[in-house]
Formats: C-alpha cells, sequence, structure tokens
C-alpha cells in the first residue's frame, strides 16, 4: 500500500472520531518493559520487542495500545475527564515471521470510552465504528453482536463446570471455522459429553439477544446504524476472555480474508493491569484488512489531483520560477518548483512525468515580455500561452 493511501485512511477514521467526540492520544514507543510484560501472555512475550537502553534501564517497544493507554489513564486520572472518550492509530511491533497481511511493524487503529458502564457508551461504539465504514463508502459492512455474559450462562446451563467454561467458550468461537466432527471432537476433548454438545449446540441456535444487548441495539439503530448492519450471533465469543458484556466483530460480505475489527465490553482490564478500577468499551479496527478492503472495492479516491511543476529556464529566471510557484499556490494549486537552475530543460519535463505532475509551467524572457506563462500539457503533449493573470484559473479548470 502506497503512503498516500494510508494517509487517506487515517485521516477519513480521524474525522469520524473528532465528529463523535472522541479526543486523540498518543503513548511512546517505548515503555518499561516491566508495565508490557505479564500482561500478553507468555506466546505474546516471545514477539515482545525488549532490550536495556544505555541507561541500563529494561524498556520494550509497544506491543499494542491497550496496556500503555491503561497507563496513561493510571497516571493522569485527575487531569482526565471521565467518560473518557479516546482514539489512538499509531504503529505497534512485533517479533513476528513477516508474510501476507502481517508485519514486523503494523498500525493498531483502537478507540475506547472508559469510565461508563451504560449502555449509551456501549451503542456509541457501535455508531462510531459503523461511521468509519460508511465514510470510507464500505456501507455494506455487517457487525455480529452477541452478549458475553449470556455465552457463558448458555454454556453452564449445558453442564460445563466452572473451571471450564472459558475453554469451552473458545472452542464455541470456532462454529464457522471447523467442521462439526472437529467441533464435537474438540469439545469432547474437554470433557464435553455428546449429549451435553448436542444440549449445547441447540441452545445457541435457539438463542435470542439478552436484554441488555437488545437495548444496546436499538440504542445504536437510534444513533444511526443501520438495523439490517447489526447481526445477532449467538455463538461469537471473541477469544480473549477478558470481555464481560457486549462483544462484536464486523466483515465485508464482498471482502473475504476475514474480519475487518472487533471489541466489545471489559469493566475489569483496567483493573488487573493498573489498579484502576474503571468500566470500558471499546474497539480495534483492522486497519490493514480495511485499507485493502476498500481498494479491492474500488471505494479509494484516484489521488490524480491536478499538479503543476514549473520548470525554470536557466539560472537567471530562477526568482521568476519561484514567483510564478508560490502565485499558483497561493491560488490553490498543487505546485513545485524544480530544485536545479542547471538542468536542462528537457531533463525537468522527464522528472515532472515521473512525480506524475499533469501541466509544467515555464517562464522565459518572452513570456516576462508578454506577461505570459507557457503551460504544458503533459498528459496531451501540448503547449499553449496563457496569460499570467489567467494562468491560475485556466489550471483550475483545465
Amino acid at each position: 500500500m502506497t503512503p498516500k493511501k494510508r494517509i487517506w485512511l487515517i485521516e477519513k477514521i480521524r474525522q469520524v472520531f473528532s465528529a463523535y467526540g472522541f479526543e486523540p492520544l498518543e503513548t511512546p514507543v517505548l515503555e518499561y518493559a516491566s508495565l508490557l510484560t505479564g500482561k500478553y501472555g507468555e506466546e505474546a512475550e516471545k514477539l515482545m520487542y525488549r532490550f536495556e537502553d544505555r541507561g541500563g534501564r529494561n524498556v520494550a517497544m509497544r506491543y499494542d495500545q491497550t496496556v500503555p493507554t491503561a497507563r496513561v489513564v493510571a497516571q493522569y486520572q485527575n487531569e482526565l475527564t471521565f467518560p473518557y472518550k479516546r482514539y489512538q492509530i499509531q504503529p505497534v511491533w512485533r517479533a513476528d515471521k513477516p508474510q501476507k497481511g502481517r508485519y514486523r511493524e503494523f498500525i493498531q487503529c483502537d478507540a475506547d470510552i472508559i469510565g461508563s458502564a451504560s449502555t449509551i457508551a456501549d451503542a456509541e461504539i457501535l455508531a462510531v465504528y459503523y461511521a468509519i465504514y460508511e465514510a470510507i463508502g464500505l456501507n455494506s459492512i455487517r457487525i455480529e453482536v452477541n452478549d458475553r455474559q449470556q455465552l457463558i450462562a448458555t454454556v453452564k446451563s449445558a453442564g460445563v463446570n466452572e473451571d471450564k467454561v472459558l475453554s469451552i467458550v473458545q472452542t464455541v468461537d470456532k462454529i464457522k471455522k471447523i467442521s462439526q466432527n472437529e467441533l464435537a471432537d474438540e469439545l469432547e476433548s474437554k470433557g464435553m459429553s455428546a449429549d451435553a454438545s448436542r444440549s449445547l449446540l441447540a441452545a445457541l441456535k435457539a438463542a435470542t439477544p439478552s436484554d441488555n444487548l437488545q437495548g444496546i441495539i436499538e440504542a445504536a439503530v437510534v444513533l444511526g446504524v443501520p438495523r439490517t448492519a447489526l447481526v445477532f450471533e449467538p455463538t461469537l465469543a471473541r477469544g480473549l476472555d477478558y470481555y464481560t458484556g457486549l462483544i462484536f466483530e464486523g466483515s465485508i460480505p464482498e471482502y473475504t480474508v476475514g474480519s475487518v475489527g472487533g471489541g466489545g465490553r471489559y469493566d475489569n482490564l483496567l483493573n488487573s493491569l493498573v489498579g484502576i478500577n474503571k468500566p470500558a468499551v471499546g474497539f480495534g479496527l483492522g486497519f490493514d484488512r480495511t485499507l485493502e478492503a476498500a481498494e479491492q472495492l474500488g471505494n479509494l479516491p484516484s489521488f490524480n489531483n491536478k499538479k503543476v511543476m514549473v520548470g525554470v529556464f536557466g539560472p537567471e529566471y530562477v526568482t521568476d520560477s519561484l514567483k510564478l510557484t508560490a502565485m499558483l499556490r497561493s491560488g490553490g494549486i498543487w505546485a513545485e518548483c524544480y530544485p536545479d537552475a542547471e538542468q536542462k530543460l528537457e531533463k525537468q519535463i522527464k522528472y515532472a512525468l515521473k512525480k506524475g505532475s499533469t501541466f509544467m509551467c515555464i517562464v522565459g524572457q518572452d513570456e516576462l515580455d508578454t506577461s505570459t506563462v507557457t503551460v504544458k500539457n503533459l498528459t496531451k503533449n501540448t503547449q499553449e500561452s496563457i496569460s499570467r493573470n489567467a494562468v491560475v484559473s485556466f489550471l483550475q479548470s483545465s
């Protein structure tokens, strides 16, 4: 993906977050290793970049944005306004094996409402998540929703022991990803009988949204999320154990690579991380997948804005070329001046073509004598003489 495409998506996302009252947060690349270790699990910590700096301090590079955010909330809790609506779009680093769609450095895009246990906050998170995809033209986004507490209660009703509930929930989350035989085998390996497994699957199939979840859905619809975009999925589990209520996951039907992010309510996580007892709800948006989907479905702009290269006819015309460049920029034209007056015009034209310039403007002695500008259309390979006073309007309308 080119930087222009990534910048375009970042700006789209920022505009939506700002419109919904979320504030930007940026955290340092480096944190004390003691803050990050012990938070993600043994396998994840193997992927963490850790080292000792020149001051003998054990530090680690940002692995995700949740733990650093928790640290900020703990450190500045007396200065922040709660509920704290925050978003963060920054790179994270993982010592993983690079492959398609997975890199050692990649962008994470998170949004959270911290300090509110209200269903209004849950609905707002769903609304801003949908609004991002609406803003980039991916209106077919499908948001599967579930209530984690209802899911756990359903699993328990099938006779699952308390100490195995979360493990069974993780298997339930695979219902759409593995075959029925594989599902049955995995449930059996975790101690469930065939009858108990059938009972559990039947209960999940017959489930309807809990009152809490139904209230969140209704509020989200009022906030502008189409009812058709919100789909109750009683088997959705969102593998992580810290979710306590609403959970959701987004996908784009025409984009078959996988989900484009998700999240939910996690009322106890900040307390376990940094000892701050504040409820929270949020999501992580799959930035690279979202960008890939937008490109695949033709939703990216062309990025072919008219750009003008101002040529320098010779060293004696540098000042005149710079004045023309400034005038074009003042008129709203994307313009740059070729940075070497010693180069022949032919080489300047080749440079302009490589940079994707649409026009080249030139001022020499003839142009100065007649108050004109020679404008070369690099796309059509034509040129004409335009009055200096009219060159801005000419370029804007061409």
